[in-house]
């Protein structure tokens, strides 16, 4: 029962007051003064500082003379003379010889304050009572306390401003100080990134997870601890420099500046014993005014002129009683009565619960629902929300006398998980903590025991690994352990491991490829250049090592890449670049500096050695052609142009080269590969996927085009044997030839293709009516229709072929169906065929073209269906859609409407004719190469004549025109064989139309038709 008439005796006898700034050794002295007396107890702010003193006072008197106490933790040996609590967990009254509570000044905060009035003010050893605080806590002491014994303590070491410093400039074993934990942690990871890590101390962490961090600064791991005025609370730590990184914190009411005690109770943790310490701020902070730098430096504080006070005499006959009792005032002067604390606070939103004042009928419940507000809102949630978890502890209280098991177990086990970042294991181990508290209170669980152990447990796997999670995010462990190595002025070990990696002291500090080495990000800081000696002192040996393997190696060691880069053993060691010669790039070596001398030069040798071989070997015939001693004159210099062209010459640009050749000549080039195509000369062996990557690499090189659009996309092309591709406007065109295509506009073909369909086309032109059966294609000799066998060769479609016929200089002319059928079948008609079954035989071909392709990128199989062009000669009359008109091709002609020179090109006597009578003019050459005589020639009858060359093989090139290779004629016979000549023939002269001729009946037919 709460009695407004009671007075207040106050009395400071017995009682001793040891007061001082930090580093005064306060709390070392009442260690030593408690285990002076048989029995003691000793009150501290924090947990965490509990924890220190018990640990201490173990060590010096055994486990089983000490317990420990505070709200989450119970360690009480049965025969235990000391205790060790929190200030909350000291008991109003006991019978020990001696008390001791320490930082008595907190008595002023706002928060607490009241919990420690009412010790100081209440709490007594039977011998002896100290004190421990800042010396501004000495005139409101006397004045409370007559008679109190006050004994002031100088600091033990000096304390000096250091004034303004960058956080990444401050020295090693520094602390950084900042009052939210977004701040500390953004603080902590820029520590991180410029010198290697830190540990990370907040109120808010775990007491295990706070120790765990200060023991990673302590046992010199990290040099830097970024924390909150929590290390302002005693802990001992080995700070040299303290910087405050802010000067405003929010005190749980609102957002103000630290005064003058509160600034000199942080600073004072730097400096240990006898060592002084210097303080400072960071860029983030104004600088200290001198009078405020002179006060700390000093130690001189304002006084505290009132102490934070809540009466401790409750009534609890009824809620509004106990409210009542709360709201008292102190009666004496110094004290001022507190505001409401959580437990208050919880208690004024309960008391309007209807439930609660149902249940909370009685004195005891009254007192019971006290006890409940008690618990600590270690969640940082707000006053409702905790007020709803304690009314529901409260229900299970008063109904059933504990606290339902299934809800304790189901809340626990929610906490129950390590995975997840810092925020959500400090969640967790808030939600914890809670649970730890209530396993802790005496009654009220039905199991008491087993739930401690199991909160214990989980708080103490949560705090392990919130410390993981800090350690990995704010700590660069491979740095850290340097750096502590080089305090201890150790010489540093390096080790290079077989797959390049750097190692130094055993920590991974970069990369070794080839002959470059690349640090690892973090290796920058005051330490780098140690790190880095260590390490090139390893790669100076390193170097000359794999110079000589690199000397010693085979080819198959050495790779040329696409990209122009030489790799040995697929680590890069060199670079290509263009030089005058094409085929003989230059060797750029990537190197660092380390690698000098014999070594060095050795290295470029071998380098050089096996790109020579490599160019050699995979363009053996271009290499071979351009090291030819035997070619003289106009073939030496065509095969100077074709090295320099890398194997390809379109006919049309050394038309008067190829011309002037002999027969020798000629053949001493196919020697080395050379082909003479109707539309190309070129080198067939360099068709393939090897070479022309080559090639067009070295091109490439020379000419800049590494990073030119197409560069390298071709060549799968190639390598899936594709014959014709789309083209990409976007793509340099060079790439196409050096690929082995021949751009035709929108689409283009492999050069060895056009050749194929240069033979194909060739037979079609030379073709004459009445000279023998009509060719598939043919037409009247002087025009063709494209055939099957050309779309199948170039996988293309029929408007494909139309593109690719256009951009070779053909021209088409448009025939009607009906105009076309009549040409044929007045042509079959003179030869004696059924009229009826040549119909019959189109209108099938027909059929067969309006068949769709399903595949428009064929390559040269016959896989790929493709529409018969034979079916545009007829058109079926029933067919009610308009037939398309019938293209008959022909060289392009002098007066053709052609279309706009392409760069690179050039017109001649009609487009294609001149080219075409040189072809001749060639195969008739080429029929006879090596001077052997007309009758030693071979005929193959299965080609329509066609010589053959020295291998039996077709010579496909040879066209119409060589009269002499096809045999006796009547007319001929008794005339003698006429030299070779190797010029054009004179255009024909006009005949006079005979009329018995098919031409005379076609045109006679015509005009039937129009009747």
């Amino acid at each position: 029962m709460y009695l407004t008439s009671q007075p207040m005796i106050l009395s400071g006898r017995s009682v001793i007051a040891v007061l001082g700034p930090t580093n005064t050794g306060k709390t070392h002295y009442a260690i030593e003064r408690m285990i002076a007396h048989g029995s003691g107890m000793i009150g501290l702010p924090l947990r965490l500082l509990a924890r220190e003193v018990y640990t201490r006072l173990v060590e010096r008197v055994g486990a089983n003379n000490v317990s420990l106490i505070t709200g989450e933790e119970k360690i009480t040996p049965p025969k235990a003379k000391y205790s060790v609590c929190t200030v909350e967990a000291l008991p109003r009254e006991t019978k020990v010889a001696f008390v001791a509570i320490d930082e008595i000044q907190l008595a002023g905060d706002l928060e607490r304050g009241h919990i420690f009035t009412d010790r100081l003010l209440n709490l007594r050893g039977r011998e002896e009572t100290l004190l421990l605080g800042s010396g501004t806590m000495k005139p409101i002491l006397q004045q409370l306390l007559p008679g109190i014994t006050v004994i002031e303590r100088p600091r033990l070491s000096q304390l000096f401003y250091a004034g303004e410093k960058k956080i990444t400039r401050l020295p090693q074993r520094s602390a950084i100080v900042a009052f939210s934990a977004d701040e500390v942690y953004s603080i902590a990871e820029l520590i991180r990134r410029q010198r290697g890590g830190a540990a990370v101390v907040l109120g808010a962490l775990s007491p295990r997870t706070r120790n765990a961090q200060v023991g990673l600064y302590q046992s010199g791991d990290v040099e830097y601890l970024v924390a909150t005025d929590a290390i302002g609370m005693g802990l001992n730590l080995d700070v040299d420099h303290v910087a405050f990184a802010q000067d405003r914190k929010f005190d749980g009411y609102q957002f103000r500046n630290l005064n003058a005690g509160e600034l000199g109770q942080i600073a004072g943790r730097a400096g240990r014993h006898l060592k002084d310490g210097t303080f400072g701020v960071t860029g983030r902070v104004d600088p200290f005014d001198p009078e405020l730098v002179e006060r700390l430096q000093a130690h001189e504080f304002d006084a505290v002129k009132v102490l934070q006070w809540r009466t401790p005499h409750f009534d609890f006959s009824s809620i509004t009683n106990l409210l009542r009792s709360l709201d008292a005032p102190p009666r004496v002067p110094g004290l001022a009565r507190a505001l409401p604390a959580i437990d208050q606070q919880a208690l004024e939103f309960l008391a309007r619960y209807p439930e609660v004042q149902d249940l909370a009928n009685t004195p005891e419940r009254v007192s019971l629902l006290w006890d409940a507000c008690a618990l600590p809102d270690y969640r940082r949630i707000t006053p409702a929300q905790h007020a709803d978890l304690i009314l529901t502890l409260y229900s299970d209280l008063a109904r059933h006398g504990t606290v339902n098991a299934d809800f304790m177990a189901e809340q626990v086990r929610r906490s129950d998980r390590t995975d997840g970042e810092i925020d959500t294991l400090s969640a967790r181990i808030a939600q914890i903590r809670t649970w730890t508290y209530v396993s802790n209170r005496p009654g009220w669980l039905a199991d008491p025991t087993h739930w401690q152990e199991k909160t214990r447990e989980i708080e103490d796997r949560l705090s392990d690994a919130l410390h993981e999670r800090l350690t990995k995010r704010f700590v660069d462990r491979r740095t850290s352990v340097l750096m502590k190595r080089l305090r201890e002025n150790a010489m540093l070990e390096a080790e290079i491991s077989v797959n390049g990696d750097v190692f130094v002291e055993g920590h991974h500090v970069g990369q070794l490829s080839g002959f470059r080495f690349t640090p690892i990000s973090g290796t920058e800081g005051p330490d780098a250049k140690a790190v880095q000696t260590a390490a090139q002192k390893a790669l100076g040996l390193e170097f000359e090592a794999r110079a000589a393997r690199l000397h010693a190696s085979g080819n198959n060691d050495i790779a040329l890449g696409s990209d122009g880069l030489v790799r040995w053993l697929g680590d890069p060691v060199a670079r290509l670049v263009g030089s005058d010669h094409v085929m003989r790039p230059r060797v750029i070596l990537l190197a660092d500096e380390q690698l000098t001398g014999n070594a060095r030069d050795h290295v470029v040798a071998r380098i050089e050695r096996f790109v020579n071989h490599h160019i050699s070997t995979i363009l053996k015939p271009l290499d071979d052609l351009s090291r030819a001693e035997d070619l003289q004159g106009l073939s030496k210099g065509l095969a100077f142009q074709l090295v320099e062209s890398l194997g390809i010459l379109f006919r049309r640009d050394v038309t008067e080269e190829v011309k002037s050749l002999d027969q020798d000549a000629r053949a001493s080039m196919r020697r080395y590969g050379v082909r003479f195509g109707a539309y190309h000369i070129f080198m067939p062996t360099l068709l393939k996927p090897a070479p022309a990557e080559l090639i067009t690499l070295l091109w490439a090189l020379k000419n800049d085009g590494l990073d030119k659009p197409g560069f390298g996309e071709l060549i799968p092309v190639l390598a899936a044997g594709r014959t014709s591709v789309v083209t990409d406007p976007s793509f340099e065109r060079n790439f196409y030839k050096l690929a082995g295509f021949r751009f035709l506009g929108k689409r283009a073909v492999r050069i060895d293709i056009l050749e194929r369909l240069a033979d194909l086309i060739r037979p079609l032109l030379q073709w004459k009516p009445g000279a023998g059966p009509r060719p598939d294609g043919a037409y009247d000799g002087r025009r063709f229709t494209t055939t099957t066998a050309m779309l199948s060769i170039l996988g293309a479609t029929p408007d494909d072929m139309e593109e690719i016929l256009k951009g070779l200089g053909y021209r088409a002319d448009a025939v009607k169906p009906e105009e076309a059928a009549a040409f044929l079948a007045a042509e079959n008609a003179e030869k004696g065929a059924d009229a009826a079954a040549v119909i019959e035989e189109a209108t099938e071909a027909d059929t067969a073209k309006e068949e769709p392709s399903t595949e428009q990128e064929a390559t040269a199989t016959d896989e790929a269906p493709v529409p018969a062009p034979a079916a545009e000669l007829l058109a079926t009359p029933e067919v009610p859609v308009e037939p398309k008109p019938v293209l008959l091709w022909r060289p392009g002609g002098r007066n053709d409407n052609q279309r706009p020179v392409r760069q690179g090109e050039r017109r001649n006597n009609g487009g294609n004719q001149a080219a075409r009578s040189e072809q001749k003019a060639e195969g008739r050459a080429e029929g006879q190469r090596d001077g052997a005589p007309r009758e030693d020639r071979r005929r193959d009858g299965g080609h329509n004549g066609k010589p053959r060359d020295r291998d039996g093989q077709r010579d496909k090139s040879a066209p119409r025109g060589d009269r002499n290779d096809r045999g006796p004629r009547k007319d001929r016979d008794t005339k003698p064989a006429q030299p070779q000549r190797f010029e054009a023939k004179p255009p024909r002269k006009e005949k006079p139309v005979d009329p018995d001729s098919p031409f005379a009946k076609l045109a006679a037919l015509k005009e039937q038709m129009k009747k």
